[in-house]
């Protein structure tokens, strides 16, 4: 017996002779949840053995019987994994948001993936098992326009309207044959519908600012989509079509954004020259800040709503003249999109469609 002659009636049963003598000692094995954690020290095997040179399970000790001269060896029981159950679950893409440009959109869906999970009968425990399919993840790229060609372009744009502004500002660039970009606040369209009709009609851009104008990181799921939606909603009614773009309120639209409410807009358009217009620098503040900072492809940003105004229509004029001088077109965002292949057509169309299987990221 491990080693040592040890005195025993013939024919006793191995599974009497162990327990007789405490299964001399050695320790039982655990029982093990299927994360490795130990459920129970003493669930798992009691003893290992091997008799005559064969090893001998547990429930088989009591057919095996000692004879004269028997050889039996007895070390500590094994480690003993719990039962689980099995099934395939959906794997949810992650977001990949890029930095860096004024102009963010989804350049690739997400798209789930399939697994194998265990869990614990004992413990309850969940362990993911096998990859069946990766999930592709959504991908938001971030770019500056990069025109292409010989010409020079640049777009101006305004936020937080319609307001009693709006009108002046729409009869200098008719008057000047310059376009812009409006993104108006939906709760400010739902009072002044005429004026989001005159900004189309006008031969300008109409696009979203969200409904009131908050902070869009602080919003829960349901809040941030009704932001947008409601805000889409307003323009719709009255002016009879759609927007998909959006410029999120103070530029805030982070992965978690992306995540919950991708699916709802073309694109999100921030700004590459900030006039400071609300801090009512002064007029030539506002006509400096936009014609030393012009490049091609450059997105300026002013306000025709939320505050006075005054300064901002006393500096368009000397805006728009500089900006020829120096050689450019002005033009709505989805016009500048347009010069630079590397925006898909859909953004630039505000017809962005989530393909039919995929899905959002978790958020």
């Amino acid at each position: 017996m491990n080693g040592a002659s040890t005195s025993v009636r013939i024919g006793t049963p191995l599974d009497s002779f162990l327990e007789d003598n405490g299964y001399f000692g050695v320790a039982p094995g655990h029982l093990l949840s299927i994360g490795g954690n130990v459920i129970t020290e003493d669930g798992g095997t009691r003893a290992t053995v091997t008799f005559d040179g064969r090893s001998v399970a547990a429930d088989a000790w009591t057919s095996e019987h000692l004879g004269d001269g028997s050889s039996i060896e007895v070390g500590p029981g094994a480690d003993v994994e719990e039962g689980h159950t099995e099934e395939t679950v959906e794997v949810a893409p992650q977001i990949e948001k890029q930095a860096g440009g004024a102009i963010q959109f989804v350049s690739q869906w997400g798209r789930a993936g399939k697994k194998t999970v265990w869990t614990g009968e004992v413990s309850g425990e969940q362990v993911d098992r096998e990859v069946l399919e990766p999930a592709q993840n959504m991908v938001v790229s971030s770019l500056n326009v990069h025109p292409e060609g010989e010409g020079k372009y640049i777009a101006l744009t305004f936020d937080d309207g319609p307001s009693g502004y709006t009108q002046r500002i729409l009869d200098i660039l008719a008057e000047k044959g310059a376009k812009a970009t409006f993104f108006n606040l939906g709760s400010q369209v739902v009072g002044r519908p005429a004026l989001a009709k005159a900004v189309l009609d006008g031969g300008n851009e109409l696009a979203s600012h969200t409904n009131q104008h908050m902070n869009l990181p602080d919003c829960d799921r349901d809040t941030l989509r009704s932001e947008i939606s409601t805000s889409f909603d307003a323009i719709e009614a009255a002016v009879g079509s759609r927007p998909q773009m959006i410029r999120a309120p103070y530029g805030a639209f982070t992965d978690v954004e992306w995540a919950r409410a991708g699916d709802l807009i073309s694109c999100n358009v921030l700004w590459n020259i900030d006039t400071l217009d609300w801090k009512r620098p002064g007029a030539q503040a506002i006509v400096d800040g936009v014609l030393s900072g012009a490049y091609n492809g450059a997105i300026a940003l002013m306000h025709d709503g939320g505050g006075n105004r005054d300064q901002d229509i006393e500096a368009l004029p000397a805006i728009i003249d500089g900006l020829r001088a120096q050689g450019y077109e002005l033009v709505t965002v989805s016009e500048l999109m347009a010069t630079d292949s590397r925006f898909p057509r859909e953004v630039v169309e505000g017809a962005v469609k989530m393909p039919e299987g995929a899905v959002l990221p978790a958020a």
